[in-house]
């Protein structure tokens, strides 16, 4: 060989690695293959593929073990009984219902369509909320956290602090200049006192609103009501800040009329003044040697009082615009874009925008084991040493050290602002249930949600499918206790039918087998190609999970013979 043909030096290592990692990968998928073509030859797997279908592409589904029986209220007799071993799987298989993209993209997209709803039927009715709804005053306000050092950033004019321009998707953005002097401290405090901030800012919001309609606080009520959606959203630098929807009602809420003296522009000062006058006080023990009053720097975002406490408040970015128009870039915003505007935000958390974790950590040294930003990294250690110090300790920062300190709600909302998501999933739930679909099994056969058509709400209103009570995904809960008693009614009220239910959790995901046989039925509605548009509704458009499908689970069992393998 010449010598000016010379070969970079080859590394064998790496390339056996990847290829023994591959083969292995391809032998586990023979193996599950055939698994498949055994549950085939026995007819088996057409029922599992209808199970699964209809947890309509959950990425973790709880599996629970149990049973209900139905009885007459009335007569004592009973209408059915339904155990999970009689299921395809022999477990009940239920959607997590996580909210979080990056835990499960399935559920998130559900959550995040409901979210929409809810905020869209409070700006301009629908789901049990009047049309006229779109006439009362309301504005879309933004709260932004105080500053804790210089970081990198896109300003509107010039360049960034460091002389640099930069990109949107540089992973300086956010990050501070100087790391050393960054106040990681007060920026984790800030976001464990955020949701306390919040709550005494709508106190503060009725004061100035009645304040302005030359009422009292008390007398308010018989006025006018202040009804509000709101979510937290992260920044790239790791505070949270706060999007909320403002409407001023009538004093029995969205069915009545608001006062004449409640306008737009009266809701606009009293949000601005409401933020500026917010504080929080740190709850704990104050130090040993309090600082004198004149030892306070004013321009600090956050501060002490004359007793040494810890004092909180909002940054001085407030941001409050009127919902009328279609311009959403500046000036007043539309209903439209503000509800997709939240609900996008809804299913986000940290691990999206500033690069952190999207689950607990049990122990701190579980960080080097994650890849995640030095800027959170350095937050998750504030957070965690934080919470060692007695007066931290009521923040119990370990457990929200992922969330950066956070511990609060991203999306909550005022009784009357509109519908709520139970009311939405029992409405999705209704309408499946009473869609005709020739594959879907008998009742006592069917997936959670229609076991008995009531599904309910959990801790953090995600959908669930099942029965009263349950709450799958939110520290694996065992459902039902023994003996669980609930009452069926029917549409005029009465009560016809006792519900005795026990469910237990058995696990998270699916068993090797089911999954693998899950991937390739999403791999298969991923290569279908789409079907026009049709007038009438096919009996075989869509599975009960209300995710649209149009599969036929003979086209799977075929595809997987007996001694094929994939």
């Amino acid at each position: 060989m010449p010598a000016q043909l010379q070969l970079p030096p080859t590394s064998t290592h790496g390339t056996t690695d990847a290829f023994a990692r591959r083969h292995s990968a391809l032998e586990r998928r023979a193996r599950l293959t055939a698994r498949l073509a055994k549950l085939a030859a026995t007819g088996q797997l057409a029922p599992l593929a209808r199970q699964i279908s209809t947890l309509g592409g959950c990425a973790h589904p709880i599996r629970l073990t149990g049973h209900r029986t139905r009885l007459d209220s009335a007569t004592g007799e009973i209408l059915d009984h339904f155990e999970s071993g009689r299921l395809p799987a022999g477990e009940l298989l239920v959607r997590c219902g996580n909210r979080r993209t990056t835990r499960c993209p399935a559920c998130s997209t559900v959550y995040r369509y409901d979210t929409y709803q809810l905020i869209t039927a409070g700006l301009r009715g629908g789901k049990t909320v009047p049309t006229s709804v779109a006439a009362h005053p309301r504005v879309f306000a933004t709260l932004t956290a105080p500053g804790f050092g210089p970081v990198h950033n896109q300003p509107d004019t010039g360049r960034c602090h460091c002389g640099h321009t930069h990109p949107d998707d540089d992973p300086l953005l956010g990050t501070p200049l100087d790391p050393e002097h960054y106040d990681y401290t007060g920026a984790v405090l800030w976001n464990a006192h955020a949701p306390a901030l919040w709550a005494r800012f709508t106190t503060h919001l009725r004061r100035e609103i009645a304040k302005a309609a030359g009422l009292t606080q008390r007398t308010l009520r018989h006025h006018a009501t202040l009804s509000y959606a709101k979510v937290a959203e992260y920044q790239k630098r790791g505070q949270i800040h706060f999007h909320a929807v403002i409407r001023l009602d009538g004093p029995t809420g969205p069915t009545s009329t608001p006062p004449d003296w409640a306008t737009t522009q009266l809701l606009d000062h009293a949000v601005r003044a409401a933020a500026t006058r917010t504080r929080v006080h740190h709850k704990g023990q104050p130090p040993k040697q309090p600082q004198p009053a004149g030892d306070i720097p004013a321009s600090q975002p956050q501060g002490s009082d004359r007793a040494g406490r810890l004092v909180f408040r909002f940054g001085r970015q407030i941001d409050v615009r009127a919902i009328r128009s279609t311009d959403f870039t500046g000036g007043p915003v539309t209903d439209r874009h503000v509800a997709a505007y939240i609900a996008k935000y809804a299913t986000k958390g940290a691990e999206t925008t500033t690069g952190t974790l999207d689950r607990r950590l049990r122990l701190l040294a579980e960080l080097a084991t994650h890849d995640i930003t030095d800027h959170a990294r350095r937050m998750i250690h504030t957070a965690w040493h934080l919470a060692t110090k007695r007066r931290h300790a009521h923040l119990r920062l370990r457990q929200w050290a992922h969330m950066l300190g956070f511990r609060g709600h991203f999306s909550t909302r005022t009784r009357h602002y509109s519908t709520t998501l139970t009311h939405l999933r029992v409405e999705r739930t209704a309408w499946r249930t009473g869609r005709p679909d020739t594959h879907t099994p008998a009742p006592a056969e069917t997936q959670a949600g229609q076991i008995d058509d009531s599904p309910v709400s959990d801790r953090a209103g995600h959908p669930t499918d099942l029965a009263p009570g349950h709450r799958p995904g939110h520290g694996h809960s065992t459902g039902h206790h023994p003996g669980h008693r609930d009452i069926a009614a029917r549409p005029d009220g009465s009560d016809t039918t006792l519900v005795i239910s026990h469910w237990q959790y058995a696990g998270t995901g699916l068993l090797p087998e089911l999954e693998h046989l899950a991937n390739l039925l999403a791999a298969q509605r991923q290569t279908r190609p789409e079907q026009p548009t049709r007038t009438r509704r096919s009996k075989h458009s869509g599975d009960r999970a209300g995710h649209p499908v149009s599969h036929s689970t003979d086209r799977l069992t075929s595809a997987v013979r007996p001694g094929a393998v994939a």
